[in-house]
């Protein structure tokens, strides 16, 4: 079962230069979260932040009654205990075979027997569909399965946050789509607090139950998934729909002069997609914090665009999760 993690006031820099500031937010427990927003915004530098591998200027990170930024060397080993990280290029070592790479936080971090070792892991990879590539080296798979074999070691701890820095770095689209349904089952199997930092648009539209953006060393915003896929935000609408016309430029952002010229040749940013439904967990299982289609919507008056919920079968979601919910009741899921 995953923790709450709320974190207030947050505020990390380098020197003179101030990354984000003032970032406030609260990852709710066994809820998968998404972060977004351009490149050198400070993402990653946010994952450090929370598994304490850097300390920020001001704020606080509060897990389980304790303030992750500014507790003691003692108390912050003890609550990283909580976290499994998921690292863009897996951080395999690579002279160990995958089997070893897994065992090693198990070896590492607790006085477990070989014969449980080998009984977590092999679970662990089972989970991640690597069983029978145990015992070759990283350097002998392909990316894809590097990722997993790096999801199986975030794991073997049992964590109750898990956070994923760009897992679809370096993947195309195919292998992406493989791992979002990956990440979805674990958290339907392990009911953890999951934080993805990602810049795969897809991703960000279909998995989550909430988003947050990262922008012009602020959170934009952060919330339930539908709130920002219909949100009239510039850079939210921008960043979500990958378009050119809005806030964010080639390298930052926009100067006013850029903005004003926009302006004035009157480009239109354009209708709002429909919102996709949300990815399901395979075999037609639920997640316990998956919210029904369209709820947050409802309850705030907000209209959808046309065929919004609509999957690539053509089913409605509106209709279909309604019909799921009550096939689980009768025990028929």
């Amino acid at each position: 079962m995953g923790v709450e993690v709320v974190v207030e006031g947050l505020t990390k820099s380098f020197g003179r230069q101030v990354i984000w500031e003032d970032v406030t937010l609260t990852l709710p427990a066994g809820e998968i979260s998404v972060l977004l927003g351009p490149s050198g915004t400070g993402k990653s530098v946010f994952l450090k932040s929370l598994v304490g591998l850097l300390r920020p200027e001001r704020g606080h990170i509060w897990i389980d009654g304790h303030d992750l930024a500014n507790c003691s060397e003692n108390k912050l080993y003890e609550l990283r205990r909580l976290f499994g990280v998921l690292f863009q290029d897996g951080a395999l070592f690579g002279s160990l075979n995958l089997y070893d790479n897994v065992a090693f936080p198990l070896r590492e971090h607790t006085r477990r027997s070989e014969t449980e070792i080998r009984r977590i892991v092999m679970e662990k990879m089972d989970l991640v569909g690597l069983v029978g590539a145990e015992g070759k080296l990283p350097g002998e798979i392909s990316g894809g399965m590097r990722k997993r074999a790096g999801l199986a070691r975030a794991l073997v701890l049992d964590p109750e946050i898990i956070l994923f820095d760009e897992p679809d770095s370096g993947l195309d689209p195919v292998r992406t789509a493989y791992l979002n349904q990956l990440i979805v089952n674990l958290n339907a199997e392990t009911e953890a607090t999951f934080l993805i930092v990602t810049h795969d648009i897809n991703t960000a539209r279909t998995v989550p139950d909430g988003i947050g953006l990262l922008f012009r060393r602020e959170l934009i915003m952060f919330g339930p998934r539908e709130m920002l896929l219909s949100s009239d935000e510039p850079v939210v609408r921008q960043f979500l729909n990958a378009r050119r016309h809005g806030p964010i430029g080639m390298s930052e952002e926009k100067d006013v002069s850029e903005l004003e010229a926009e302006a004035q040749l009157g480009h239109d940013p354009g209708v709002l997609p429909p919102i996709p439904p949300q990815l399901m967990p395979s075999e037609n299982r639920m997640r316990r914090t998956q919210r029904p289609p369209g709820a947050w919507l409802a309850a705030n008056g907000v209209i959808p665009p046309p065929n919004s919920f609509v999957d690539e079968r053509g089913r409605n979601w509106l209709e279909e999760y309604p019909r799921l919910v009550a096939a689980r009741a009768r025990g028929e899921g």
